[in-house]
């Protein structure tokens, strides 16, 4: 019977000192290895917000550059002209209302 028992002990799992050695390395390790991965989460999350903001600047530099190339439009040009600085053309005759109350309303150019 007494070599059951000490079969019995022998199983059971104990810390030795190469053991905790170890788990404390692996600690250590553990322990200085967040500060980097944490770092590098926060650079990808600002190259993510950087990458949006450059995807929203270049569909305003799309929108601009349709504006510019309506601008070369000699129908368009004609109609801002009228619409925002009340030019006509010559020999037309240009008629302004004026409201009862104030001054007319500028023109949305």
């Amino acid at each position: 019977m007494s070599v059951r028992a000490t079969t019995i002990e022998r199983t059971r799992p104990r810390l030795t000192a190469r053991a905790a050695a170890l788990l404390i390395v692996l600690a250590l390790l553990a322990f200085f290895a967040i500060s980097p991965v944490r770092e590098l989460m926060d650079e990808r999350a600002k190259v993510a917000l950087l990458e949006r903001q450059a995807q929203t600047l270049e569909n305003a530099n799309a929108d601009l550059r349709t504006a510019i190339a309506k601008l070369h439009d000699p129908n368009e040009l004609e109609r801002l002209a009228r619409a925002c600085l009340g030019m006509v053309m010559p020999g037309e005759t240009a008629l302004v209302t004026v409201p009862k109350h104030g001054a007319p309303a500028p023109a949305s150019c």
